[in-house]
């Protein structure tokens, strides 16, 4: 198969982070997010659309996962982050190793979570550079198709599935993460879908399948395009 074709998988565990920081940084977080928070100052970012304007996702459903789910996450990335700072230079290694992989779970959780509401709150129609990069590399229906098959093989768990650009060799990638620790190491995420049960559960149960398909209808594709080309201009940035 050619290199780019329906890759699916994660790219790499444990220390992978999704984003750079520095010049990345605002490929990162939403411009409304703020520049490179004071560690333990993080704070949530609002929705970009109105909490019940989305079909076949409740109101209540997506309220109770940006401000419970995704703001835990940023609560407790504050927490560690405050309990890092607190750290003496004498600090046992085993509490510098569990803080940090702690602090890696969450940074991942709160990067994850603001691409996936940033990506939700549209129409679901597909145009752009992007999308006729996927036509062309992947096949137009066979890149969702490689999709949706990864987000129902975390159906009934949990993990994220997301599309990507990857900073090392410029392949866009479709990974499949069980937790917030497996990402592409060294890439900028697109398209992102949550798959834990708390983004479904509360409307469609056991039936992800059904979720899956209400998340392609709402898709932001003019936001998922945005990505791209600043991940492009981050990519060639880099050298």
């Amino acid at each position: 198969m050619h290199r780019r074709e329906l890759l699916t998988g994660a790219a790499a565990t444990g220390g992978a982070i999704l984003l750079a920081h520095g010049a990345l940084a605002g490929a990162a977080r939403p411009p409304s997010a703020g520049a490179n928070p004071a560690p333990g100052s993080h704070a949530p970012v609002p929705l970009p659309f109105k909490a019940g304007a989305l079909a076949g996702i409740s109101e209540k459903l997506i309220t109770s996962h940006h401000d419970k789910n995704y703001a835990g996450a940023v609560k407790n990335l504050n927490k560690v982050e405050a309990d890092l700072a607190a750290l003496g230079k004498d600090a046992a290694p085993y509490l510098v190793a569990g803080l940090r992989e702690k602090e890696l779970t969450y940074l991942n959780s709160v990067i994850l979570h603001e691409r996936y509401f940033g990506n939700l709150g549209g129409d679901g129609k597909r145009s752009g550079a992007l999308d006729k990069r996927l036509g062309a590399d992947l096949g137009a229906a066979a890149w969702e198709a490689a999709f949706r098959a990864a987000a129902m093989g975390l159906g009934g768990g949990s993990g994220w599935v997301v599309l990507a650009l990857s900073f090392h060799d410029g392949d866009v990638r479709i990974a499949s993460s069980a937790n917030h620790t497996q990402a592409i190491a060294h890439g900028s995420p697109l398209l992102v879908l949550d798959m834990y049960e708390h983004a479904y559960a509360l409307d469609y149960g056991a039936d992800h399948a059904a979720y899956i398909d209400a998340f392609f209808k709402n898709v932001a594709w003019h936001a998922v395009e945005d990505r791209y080309a600043r991940a492009l201009k981050a990519r060639a940035a880099l050298g």
